[in-house]
């Protein structure tokens, strides 16, 4: 099994991996990303409670992830210099500041408040908690990455059966009892951070920071154009989700005539198909190499989405299942192979790429809002369908493995 280059202070192959630990971390990115997927699950609501145009649906989602995608780089680079296992117990709370907020906002300006709050929790959260995965992955990173990474997923899966089941019929006000789901996380993320806190004790080369690390035989350039790709591949999948993950629910309901609940419950089938994806991704690039991943999960979803806007009730649950699978595989791939490119840099990596995944999520949504209401939410798609032919730019990665 491959594992990769490690800079000095990284887990090795020959410790243990911390399952535990892993566990802990999976399951906090469930309950911070439950917490965070309600939003979007809570669109109808919102849009006929407040009178939303699309755009304004697309502005809410922009607060959502614009807040966290430019902190999260930031906050990786301060916690590469001075690690702070406490800092994701903080992040937590900030996140239920927000949802409390969010349950009692009487206008439309006091709900984007509460999303910036909520973006900010989690701009805070995923650069640590990142980085507690990786050192608690024996060497295992892209099994680590995606234990990791499905926790997120599968919390995000759930934000819209709490929504259906919760929020639409009782209000508003009940958003409050999700709060619960914050302080769990607080609770389990403060006896991580006791175990981070004495893990850093003894092995302080894991979080020292010592300046730019390359990896060995290749040269800054060729890593910065690395980067520069991954990016790309990021802007396409994250476009695209964006599309699903904010306007998959008028989609049915406006083409198929479906309920506000049925449409819910689609969205969730196809979020458990980007867990069930995500968490594929890591232990198979780990055994064949995470290019090969990157290369299959972005570009093998091109018919899919070509003939999504094309299917009727029946193939339309279908086709997003078979994007969810293939698509999420490439996150966790991705990830470690830039960790793997920049070596020692966990923090700054995770923070960089899971904020312009954030970014690149809100700026869809944004975007594709505005088309929306222009050309229509089936247009869109049938548009968004191209962009994973950006995935041939994966062909230019160097071979790590």
């Amino acid at each position: 099994m491959s594992v990769g280059y490690a800079a000095p202070g990284e887990a090795r192959g020959s410790e243990m991996t911390s399952f535990a630990v892993l566990a802990g971390i999976s399951f906090s990115h469930l309950l911070n990303d439950t917490v965070q997927a309600l939003v979007p699950a809570i669109y109808p609501m919102l849009k006929e409670s407040f009178a939303l145009t699309f755009a304004q649906v697309g502005l809410l989602t922009l607060t959502l992830q614009v807040t966290a995608s430019l902190l999260q780089p930031v906050v990786g680079l301060y916690t590469d210099r001075r690690p702070t296992p406490y800092s994701l117990v903080a992040g937590m709370a900030v996140s239920l500041v927000g949802l409390l907020l969010l349950a009692a906002a009487p206008t439309f300006g006091i709900v984007l408040v509460a999303a910036g709050l909520m973006g900010v929790g989690s701009a805070v959260f995923h650069p640590e908690s990142s980085r507690v995965a990786r050192m608690a992955s024996g060497g295992r990173h892209g099994l680590a990455q995606s234990v990791f990474q499905v926790g997120g997923n599968f919390g995000s899966s759930l934000g819209p059966l709490l929504a259906a089941f919760l929020v639409v019929p009782h209000g508003q006000s009940s958003i409050a009892w999700c709060s619960l789901l914050a302080l769990a996380a607080m609770v389990v993320l403060w006896k991580i951070g006791g175990w981070y806190g004495e893990r850093r004790s003894v092995r302080t080369g894991a979080s020292s920071y010592t300046g730019p690390g390359i990896r060995p035989g290749l040269s800054v350039q060729r890593v910065g154009w690395s980067l520069a790709i991954l990016g790309a591949l990021i802007f396409s999948k994250y476009f695209y989700l964006a599309g699903l993950n904010s306007y998959y629910i008028f989609y049915l309901i406006e083409k198929f005539g479906v309920s506000v609940r049925t449409a819910q419950i689609d969205l969730f089938v196809f979020l458990g198909a980007v867990a069930a994806g995500t968490i594929l991704g890591g232990p198979i690039g780990d055994r064949f190499g995470r290019k090969y991943v990157i290369w299959v999960s972005i570009l093998g979803v091109l018919p899919f989405t070509l003939a999504l806007p094309y299917a009727n009730l029946f193939w339309t649950p279908i086709l997003t299942i078979g994007i969810g699978l293939i698509l999420a595989s490439a996150f966790s791939a991705i990830v470690v192979y830039a960790q793997e490119l920049v070596p020692g840099r966990v923090g700054l990596i995770s923070g960089v790429f899971f904020g312009f995944a954030f970014g690149m999520g809100g700026l869809g949504a944004a975007v594709l809002g505005n088309l929306a209401d222009r050309v229509g939410i089936d247009a869109v798609y049938r548009m968004c369908g191209f962009l994973p032919l950006i995935g041939l730019l994966a062909a230019f990665l160097p071979d790590l493995d």
